[in-house]
């Protein structure tokens, strides 16, 4: 590919997304998280369920992996905060490896446990499995910063 199409590429989302700009503010999280079930939650940690509805694929008819690093996001977020942190901090760090492809209305799971919260800095695991198989198609590991309450 040369120089020329990938900025037509690049340039031709842009033509595309004019009405991204019509969408309500704070429109993603809600976009992605349509459709979520909580199976369990306690200190620490929250597990997930969902099928991967058709507005999650990327070109290749699987989930996208934007779409995979924000439930790694969102959710470890929540486990962070179920662990009693004050609040679900900024995010620091994200790694996602992605292991395999899970396609348009395949169950999956979503499982987050904290590893450490501590006073300003909180880590958590994710793996995205299939429900069916139980298979692991990708892994996470989120570190937050969580503000410190002020002695004032």
């Amino acid at each position: 590919m040369d120089l020329e199409s990938v900025k037509k590429f690049l340039e031709g989302m842009e033509e595309k997304g004019s009405m991204v700009e019509t969408l309500p503010h704070q429109f993603f999280d809600p976009f992605i998280m349509q459709g979520v079930q909580i199976d369990l939650i306690e200190p620490g940690r929250v597990v997930c369920s969902m099928k991967v509805p058709p507005r999650l694929l990327n070109s290749g008819n699987f989930l996208h992996g934007g779409a995979t690093a924000s439930f790694i996001d969102l959710v470890g977020s929540a486990a962070i905060y179920s662990a009693g942190a004050p609040s679900v901090g900024v995010s620091l760090e994200i790694n996602v490896s992605y292991l395999d492809a899970a396609f348009a209305d395949e169950e999956i799971e979503i499982d987050a446990k904290v590893l450490r919260v501590g006073k300003a800095v909180g880590v958590v695991s994710v793996e995205l499995r299939k429900k069916k198989t139980g298979k692991i198609f990708a892994q996470g590991r989120h570190t937050k910063y969580l503000p410190v309450s002020s002695k004032l």
